[in-house]
């Protein structure tokens, strides 16, 4: 995917420049022209204009390209157009979109008792895909590319690491993270009912086990049965959640400290957890242990909870309520 991807970037700037420039021929300020005349394509299935984020993309990969030239001696060491420009376009960043722990819970809630509609949109272990994603922060190709001998139910850990199917994002991105109670008891029924086979969540192409890229419509089914629009979860937001529900936990009593989250999420420092993952929700529940158990939030859950057993569960009765003693 990412080798397709990259083609893709550097056939639009062979579009733009011609397939018989040379390289050494580009300078800073036709780079520039490409960036307006990338800002002015429309892609994707909104056809939207490219944003500054995506833009940046296309540059890096015209930049990377000018690294391998060099190396390669196909044009004069340093000479890189797209590294002279002093200012590159940037997506915006904010707060990362995320859900409260009530919110998560009744999103596992739903994903538990999920029944497609369609064929298209059957997964069958999409409730331990989404358990994974909110209990161990992992980014979305890496929860995908997880085996099932990552998961350790002696040492209580799962285990993020480079296999045949996906890299990780960096080389320090090797962790090993807790397998909290709540994913090790839906994994093990999960393992126990159908045998994953080497990756925990295989897909299926021509008999052939692979690795799975996208879960967004089955996402938009359950976001649609939970009276949110399609589009409304995303997997990225899993992690967001994680790492906002896991700064409310205890370590020993304590609050847990912002470089073991950070760690648990793959960074080599604090910075994007304090600027980006760092989230003051509405609701404190602190615990020794990240869970999302729809029971502990029925209180607050209310008659959503109730409407969404009611509609697939076929129980009509009032949510029970099991309060929690906050730590």
């Amino acid at each position: 995917m990412w080798l397709s991807i990259t083609e893709q970037r550097l056939r639009a700037a062979v579009a733009f420049f011609g397939a018989d420039r040379e390289l050494s021929s580009i300078r800073p300020s036709d780079v520039k022209q490409w960036m307006t005349w990338l800002r002015q394509q429309k892609r994707g299935k909104r056809n939207r204009p490219l944003g500054d984020g995506t833009v940046r993309h296309y540059i890096n990969a015209l930049s990377n390209l000018y690294r391998t030239a060099q190396e390669e001696e196909a044009v004069p060491p340093g000479y890189n157009p797209v590294a002279a420009l002093r200012a590159k376009p940037a997506a915006k960043r904010g707060e990362a979109r995320w859900f409260e722990v009530h919110d998560a819970a009744l999103i596992l809630e739903a994903a538990r008792h999920y029944r497609p509609a369609r064929p298209d949109l059957a997964l069958p272990f999409i409730h331990p895909l989404i358990a994974c994603f909110l209990l161990s922060g992992g980014r979305r190709s890496e929860v995908f590319g997880l085996e099932t001998e990552d998961i350790s139910f002696d040492r209580n850990t799962v285990t993020f690491r480079s296999n045949e199917w996906r890299r990780l994002k960096t080389d320090k991105s090797n962790r090993v993270v807790p397998l909290w109670p709540q994913l090790a008891e839906t994994l093990v029924r999960y393992i126990a009912s159908a045998p994953p086979g080497r990756l925990l969540f295989p897909g299926h192409k021509g008999g052939h086990e692979q690795m799975i890229w996208s879960i967004d419509k089955v996402l938009d089914a359950i976001s649609v049965r939970i009276g949110l629009t399609p589009g409304a979860i995303r997997a990225q937001m899993f992690r967001n959640t994680y790492c906002a529900a896991r700064l409310q936990t205890l370590d020993r009593g304590q609050p847990i400290s912002v470089y073991t989250v950070s760690r648990e999420l793959g960074h080599t420092s604090t910075d994007m957890v304090q600027r980006i993952y760092a989230h003051l929700g509405e609701v404190r529940h602190r615990s020794e242990a990240v869970e999302y158990r729809a029971e502990q939030h029925a209180d607050v859950l209310g008659e959503r909870l109730s409407a969404l057993r009611a509609r697939w569960c076929g129980d009509s009765r009032p949510a029970r309520v099991v309060r929690k003693t906050a730590s």
